[in-house]
């Protein structure tokens, strides 16, 4: 009998929108964190299909998700020029848990404990696919940008630099 397949918020909210998607899993050492090229060689994928989910603030209770190719950085200055603030910065990894109710490394853009606004990095637009994380470490979620964008109520926007 096949293993069942544990759900996290991000699947759950996939499912109940009713987006077809495809989950991959992979193993990592100690069950930690890996950087998201490594993850894209364990889940055999192409680097430029595999996006990560960062937050940044602009101050006190704003925040922001950004997300962007994992073999990229997001550019600060674009991203604050983006949502309208003077600067912004990345939070803290130890807030991340209490803030997004995900841990570094496995921080979906979906299914957050609350919904923050969302901006994709403009690559992916052009992408018949993107993968992001599922909601914990060890399993992604691929799906059309599209479907990203509809999920989060995000927006397309040159964010990332390489």
């Amino acid at each position: 009998m096949a293993k069942k397949q544990a759900k996290t918020n991000a699947i759950r909210l996939i499912e109940q929108q009713k987006i077809a998607h495809e989950i991959f899993e992979y193993t990592t050492e100690n069950g930690g964190a890996v950087d998201g090229i490594t993850v894209a060689s364990k889940i055999g994928q192409p680097v430029e299909m595999v996006y990560k989910t960062l937050i940044a603030t602009a101050g006190k209770g704003k925040y922001f998700v950004f997300v962007i190719p994992v073999d990229a950085e997001l550019d600060l200055k674009a991203a604050a020029k983006v949502i309208g603030e003077k600067k912004v910065e990345m939070i803290p990894v130890k807030e991340l848990l209490g803030l997004t109710g995900y841990v570094r490394g496995g921080c979906s853009p979906i299914g957050m404990k609350k919904p923050f606004p969302t901006f994709i990095d403009q690559a992916a637009a052009a992408l018949d696919y993107i993968i992001v994380s599922a909601g914990k470490i060890g399993m992604q979620i691929k799906f059309a940008p599209t479907d990203l964008v509809k999920a989060t109520n995000g927006h397309y926007a040159v964010i990332a630099v390489k």
